[in-house]
């Protein structure tokens, strides 16, 4: 036997003895999901993760290998919490429009076949910044898939490529047996929704969210819109998705800003109803955990969509940094991301206090800080924001980290008080 195959045997045995440890391991896994289910903690507790990398790295004879072995653990840690989450159901969503899960697993888009229903005519619609290996696995996947490409960027949710996906649909025989998933950020979804919604009165629609705005947010809650004529999203429907994929390794493709720009949305749910995400951000900034980042994000929205399916109350806290984002974006014409603007858009609609700690810690992140733009510049946009209902408008302030009101003011006195909190 050659020396190759000796080593080859010793890991061969390795990996025998390491599969008996993997279920081993698995099994007391299981039972700290259930106690976690029975006493409402949460899955992710960094503190003891670091204990254990620091403990066991220990107790290497070799220290050279001290960076592998950390790297070992942490891969070992992250399928723990993935197989927690499975076990503790994930997340689903149960609403008027329909129920649905949501996946939350690294890896998950190379298992998409079997959680989607693919065995069929799949309209795949995706954009030219999403990463060509994202849509061919899960093209691969897909019994008769038909990938369509729109430009990046908000410019591309327009009628025009509306109608293209359905002309597309139409071509290629596609019926309402048949689906649309939606591979990319919260434009992709938006858009792919909107088809999904309207090709024959609706279609099964799957939303695979490959940024980090969209996996926070975006991904559930089944708004789905198209813009027009210079406004965001004057055309939509509510369009539940039938099941979610949220894959956490596509995001190490993004670049910093845009993972900072997801970022200000997991910010926005945190600043409205959990100080304990909003502390974890202050403290790791973009190094918290994307999982537990998601996770939180998500339950927040999640309870909120649940209460109020079509924004008639609740859900119109997700609005906060959006009435005067909204209007910041439209002015910007593509120079700043829609999660910068939203981060914006926070600053004028709270207490000094909390404007003092969001700010730090959009340095921390690499969000921009002050608004580019006067108030009379930006307010044709907010006037146009479907916020505004009867001359008034309704935004969300929010006094302290974790709590939010919702407050009501005539047009002008609003303008008023955005002049007075922008100093222009």
């Amino acid at each position: 036997m050659s020396e190759l195959d000796e080593a080859r045997q010793v890991i061969n045995d390795c990996d025998r003895e390491m599969a008996a440890l993997f279920e081993k391991r698995m099994a007391a896994v299981r039972r700290v999901a259930d106690y976690k289910r029975e006493t409402g903690m949460p899955v992710l507790d960094a503190a003891r993760e670091a204990e254990v990398i620091a403990r066991n790295a220990a107790l290497l004879t070799d220290p050279a290998l001290e960076r592998e072995y950390a790297a070992f653990e942490r891969a070992v840690m992250a399928a723990s919490r993935a197989y927690q989450h499975r076990l503790l159901g994930d997340l689903h969503v149960s609403c008027g429009g329909g129920e649905y899960d949501i996946v939350l697993s690294r890896g998950v888009l190379a298992h998409a076949g079997e959680e989607l229903n693919l065995k069929r005519r799949v309209l795949l619609v995706t954009d030219s910044g999403v990463p060509t290996q994202y849509v061919r696995t899960v093209a691969a996947q897909c019994q008769t898939p038909v990938v369509a490409t729109v430009p990046q960027g908000e410019a591309s949710k327009n009628f025009r490529n509306f109608e293209k996906l359905c002309g597309i649909m139409l071509q290629n025989g596609f019926t309402r047996a048949d689906c649309v998933v939606a591979v990319g950020g919260g434009v992709v979804g938006d858009l792919a929704g909107f088809v999904a919604a309207s090709f024959m009165r609706g279609v099964d629609f799957y939303n695979i969210p490959t940024t980090l705005l969209s996996q926070v947010d975006s991904s559930i809650g089944g708004k789905v819109a198209v813009d027009m004529n210079g406004v965001k999203n004057p055309v939509g429907a509510f369009k539940q998705p039938a099941k979610v994929l949220i894959d956490p390794d596509v995001l190490s493709t993004l670049t910093h800003r845009q993972y900072a720009a997801g970022m200000a949305e997991a910010i926005k749910m945190a600043a409205t109803h959990d100080p304990v995400l909003f502390a974890l951000l202050e403290e790791r900034g973009g190094e918290a955990p994307a999982e537990e980042v998601i996770d939180r994000a998500l339950r927040i929205k999640r309870a909120v969509v649940v209460e109020d399916e079509k924004e008639g109350g609740l859900r119109r806290v997700l609005n906060f940094g959006h009435t005067v984002g909204h209007g910041i974006e439209s002015r910007a014409a593509g120079t700043l991301m829609h999660g910068e603007c939203v981060a914006l858009g926070m600053l004028p609609m709270c207490a000094p206090t909390v404007r003092a700690r969001l700010l730090a810690l959009y340095e921390k992140l690499g969000l921009p800080t002050v608004i580019p733009f006067s108030t009379d510049e930006i307010w044709g946009a907010v006037m146009h924001d479907k916020k505004l209902s009867g001359g008034d408008i309704t935004y969300v302030w929010v006094d302290e980290i974790g709590s939010f009101t919702f407050k009501t003011l005539p047009a002008e006195e609003f303008r008023t008080l955005l002049r007075g909190e922008i100093g222009r």
